[in-house]
């Protein structure tokens, strides 16, 4: 991230279309909306927008009034839609006229992003073409029919492909504002937003564990507390085997238990673990990439480097530098 101060904050423009989803419009505000630099100034300056300007009828029987109308497209750094029953994009997979001439005023190179079925607006615009994306669980197979060149993942929170992100359904949306000010501006402000806002920096698991699915019977224990442990332990050995004798269960019980409470695997969840850590140590200290390799349980500087490319699509050096404005560190 830059050093250089911006001359203006980052402009979100909430696109509101109508039937809306009430719920999700107010998430951008909320989110984005209290974040503030180290000087007390705020870092978005958070506007919502209706193709004519006027009041946008929610699916709840109430109308939003915007600020003002789609010209307000054209300013915008990042554009946000939240989820809408709209009926073209919804039904038919296509912008009608008037919704193609309001995405007409983004500029070329806006970050876009959508909320819940908002990605429906996205898919119908050609924008999510060849990526990968995320929507509501509820409405993955009915999006594969309409978008079968979309590559729909129904298990994650959100999708961050560089400048289309895109979340799973209602306060998943909480979690993909979060995570654009933590990738615009560290953890360190996003954290700050979080417990403003009272609520967790980052959920564990992704959408799949809220799926409508038979309730499994429960013949043992949650594997919640020894996920907690883990968390304090990142450093020693997470196998199966070790988690699951922790937990009193036989392997292949707390697997499938893992599984249905976070809908990710033992192993993904704890290289997710260890990623954060390592990211967080990135952010936060000078400690060499070795060290922090150490630390979160990647044993050594060259299985981190292996595990933040693939996952980050950097070098925990050029990670560094990102999120800290900091000239090139030693711990290359």
């Amino acid at each position: 991230m830059s050093s250089t101060r911006r001359t203006r904050p980052h402009l979100v423009a909430v696109l509101l279309l109508e039937p809306l989803i009430g719920y999700d419009a107010t998430i951008p505000g909320a989110v984005l909306g209290s974040a503030k630099g180290a000087d007390g100034i705020p870092l978005y300056d958070v506007v919502m927008v209706s193709p004519d300007g006027g009041p946008v009828l929610t699916n709840s029987g109430y109308a939003v009034v915007p600020q003002g109308d789609a010209s307000r497209l054209a300013d915008a750094d990042t554009v946000i839609v939240p989820g809408t029953q709209v009926a073209a994009p919804r039904h038919e997979g296509r912008l009608d006229e008037e919704l193609r001439a309001t995405m007409a005023h983004i500029r070329p190179g806006t970050r876009m992003v959508s909320i819940c079925t908002g990605a429906y607006v996205l898919a119908a615009a050609g924008l999510l073409d060849g990526r990968r994306a995320t929507t509501h669980w509820q409405h993955t197979a009915h999006f594969r029919e309409l978008h079968p060149q979309v590559d729909l993942d129904e298990d994650v929170l959100f999708v961050d492909d560089g400048d289309v992100l895109t979340s799973a359904g209602l306060s998943a949306g909480v979690d993909l504002c979060l995570h654009i000010v933590r990738r615009d501006h560290g953890s360190a402000v996003a954290n700050d937003v979080a417990r403003y806002c009272v609520v967790p920096p980052w959920r564990d698991g992704g959408q799949a564990q809220y799926i409508d699915r038979p309730v499994p019977v429960v013949d043992d224990a949650s594997t919640s507390t020894v996920r907690s442990w883990a968390l304090e332990h990142l450093a020693d050995d997470l196998s199966v085997p070790v988690l699951a004798r922790r937990a009193r269960m036989s392997e292949r019980t707390f697997a499938r238990r893992f599984r249905e409470e976070t809908g990710l695997t033992p192993a993904t969840w704890v290289a997710q673990q260890r990623m954060r850590q390592a990211q967080h140590l990135l952010e936060t200290t000078d400690l060499t990439v070795d060290v922090i390799a150490t630390r979160a349980g990647f044993g050594t500087g060259a299985s981190l480097r292996k595990h933040a490319a693939a996952t980050l699509g950097v070098s925990p050096r050029a990670y560094r530098r990102t999120f800290r404005g900091t000239s090139e560190s030693r711990s290359a």
